[in-house]
């Protein structure tokens, strides 16, 4: 399954500058998939051809690449599309409860009657996307665009000062130098080497 996040920004045609309409994730399942069908088509087509009673078979590969190409989720600023390869429904933010999982990863959307409706395409890992999407009305259960702490100081050489001073920490705590670790054989190999 893929996932495609497009950012839209109004009419270019009619010179007509319109305010942001946000962003645009679809779920679909990708469109390698076709080359599978059209492996089917060929392997099903010798048989077909020689037997005609068999001819109806071809329908399956045809029926199989419809199927991929229509089914998706679309998810946008006002709400839900999903497309499935009977029709189309249309599930806005406010009308959503939330969401439940299956036992395979994949989510479905429960509405505000206790509705469910399956999100084609749409797994565990695509919720911060729906989240970020929606603008916030769907909650991020996974907690990943959530602000993040205060990065501390980094040092000239990149690393943070709190990293630089634990290091030290721990050096003292072992009461050692790093360099007495190693044993005598691997300071002699160093000496010899030089």
């Amino acid at each position: 399954m893929t996932a495609e996040q497009h950012g839209t920004t109004g009419d270019d045609t009619t010179g007509v500058q319109t305010p942001e309409k946000g962003h645009r994730a679809v779920f679909r399942i990708p469109g390698t998939a076709l080359i599978g069908v059209l492996m089917l088509f060929m392997c099903m087509f010798p048989f077909a051809a020689t037997l005609p009673y068999l001819l109806p078979l071809l329908i399956v590969p045809i029926a199989v690449a419809i199927w991929i190409m229509r089914t998706r989720t679309v998810a946008t600023r006002d709400g839900l599309e999903v497309r499935t390869m009977l029709g189309t429904r249309q599930l806005p933010w406010d009308a959503l409860k939330g969401f439940s999982l299956t036992p395979k990863a994949s989510v479905v959307a429960v509405l505000s009657d206790d509705t469910k409706v399956a999100l084609p395409s749409v797994r565990t890992r695509h919720l911060p996307v729906l989240s970020l999407v929606s603008e916030g009305r769907v909650p991020d259960p996974s907690g990943l665009l959530s602000e993040p702490a205060d990065e501390p100081e980094k040092n000239e050489d990149g690393t943070g000062a709190a990293g630089s001073d634990a290091e030290g920490a721990t050096d003292a705590r072992a009461g050692e130098n790093p360099e007495s670790d190693r044993t005598d054989d691997t300071v002699s190999e160093d000496r010899d080497a030089r």
